[in-house]
């Protein structure tokens, strides 16, 4: 990790995108996210492994770029989504975060992360590991690539964004 990039501004900019899925800050959440961003939770096999391709394999989400994401806050937002309706209340929680390279402008990241999210009176918790892309821009990072790994796949509701 280069002396300009800390590993306190990383978690800063992470703290902050939990902070606006659990305030429900929508434009200021998706403006953390590149235009050309893929966003990617894969499910797991058969075989008890993650898929590979989320264009050949079944994936628990999958957006190719900011247009899917802005899709989905439209949704929630204008309450077109069923599945968000009432929008659950969340409590992200974020540990464990390791810079795994950095190169130029590109810092690869790994954190884990722990979600409870309480809706229809009832607590539902979702926890896993994410491996980030993050651009550097002027004043901070943009996510140019998430992949989340959910540990707890077998879930009896519909995951989305505001879960992880």
């Amino acid at each position: 990790m280069s002396q300009s990039t800390s590993l306190n501004a990383i978690c800063a900019f992470l703290y902050r995108e939990a902070r606006y899925l659990d305030e429900r800050q929508w434009e200021q959440w998706l403006e953390l996210y590149a235009p050309d961003v893929e966003y990617w939770m894969p499910a797991w096999d058969d075989d008890d492994q993650i898929t590979e391709d989320p264009q050949r394999e079944i994936s628990l989400m999958y957006y190719a770029n900011r247009d899917g994401l802005e899709d989905r806050v439209f949704r929630i937002k204008t309450e077109r989504s069923s599945a968000s309706m009432p929008e659950p209340r969340t409590s992200h929680m974020i540990a464990n975060v390791e810079v795994l390279d950095e190169q130029g402008d590109v810092v690869e990241v790994r954190y884990n992360f722990h979600t409870l999210s309480h809706r229809y009176k009832i607590t539902d918790q979702f926890f896993g590991t994410v491996l980030a892309t993050l651009r550097k821009v002027e004043g901070g990072f943009v996510i140019a690539r998430k992949k989340i790994v959910l540990k707890n796949d077998y879930i009896r509701q519909v995951i989305d964004v505001y879960h992880v």
